[in-house]
């Protein structure tokens, strides 16, 4: 019976996250077939204009802030942080896990951006960057970096409002980086939901990977990790 009932979780999360990826697939193109149609431009324009309003010095700083969180140095950095730590406690499949999905992750976003080369807004930044634009890569890799973590918080406790508060935090902070990459003009908001998108496809992806490996199992309690 319990076998049964381990069977009937593995099929439903396989189901359940096959069906968010051809979700999220589809989301990311019809973004693209709207942007080569120009079709969204007053998508973008019309949140843009939104997004400006909360321009003031302080507002400033903290974006800027913010979206240095969602940079490739600091995600380099804190991948690297969070490897080394699931290596000390030896949860090495965690710690596999994050650098792959992560590294791997990067150069998927390095694909689309090739592929599309897609211009920066012709605005007056806040901030220098250099590169195409679509998707965006801080956004891109924040969902992936930041939801990595978070799958890995729930990987990780029994208590379910420690996974729930940590997740939510994590994925706010990736909101709001999204979110400073428009105020500075360094993107277009369709970039970003390119970014949350495309990003989404790959860190689910790996997770049913994971899982997979790990045998199907993504509600395994930390001593059987």
């Amino acid at each position: 019976m319990k076998k049964r009932q381990i069977h009937w979780k593995q099929t439903v999360f396989f189901i359940g996250g096959m069906g968010f990826i051809i979700l999220l697939a589809a989301g990311f193109i019809t973004i693209v077939d709207e942007w080569q149609e120009q079709e969204i431009e007053a998508f973008d324009s019309a949140v843009y204009s939104g997004v400006s309003t909360l321009k003031a010095p302080g507002v400033t700083a903290f974006m800027k802030g913010i979206t240095y969180l969602g940079g490739v140095e600091w995600i380099s950095i804190l991948t690297a942080l969070a490897v080394i730590l699931f290596m000390v406690f030896k949860k090495y499949s965690l710690g596999i896990y994050v650098l792959l999905t992560v590294l791997l992750g990067g150069g998927f976003n390095w694909l689309l951006k090739t592929y599309f080369k897609r211009e920066r807004p012709d605005l007056e930044a806040l901030v220098e960057q250099g590169g195409y634009s679509f998707p965006s890569g801080h956004s891109m890799g924040a969902f992936i970096l930041y939801g990595a973590l978070a799958f890995a918080v729930f990987r990780l406790y029994d208590h379910t409002w420690s996974k729930i508060l940590g997740a939510a935090v994590l994925m706010l902070l990736v909101f709001l980086i999204g979110l400073s990459r428009i105020y500075l003009g360094v993107h277009y908001p369709s970039d970003i939901l390119g970014g949350f998108s495309a990003g989404g496809v790959w860190l689910l992806f790996s997770i049913l990977v994971y899982t997979f490996i790990k045998g199907g199992r993504p509600w395994r309690k930390i001593s059987n990790l």
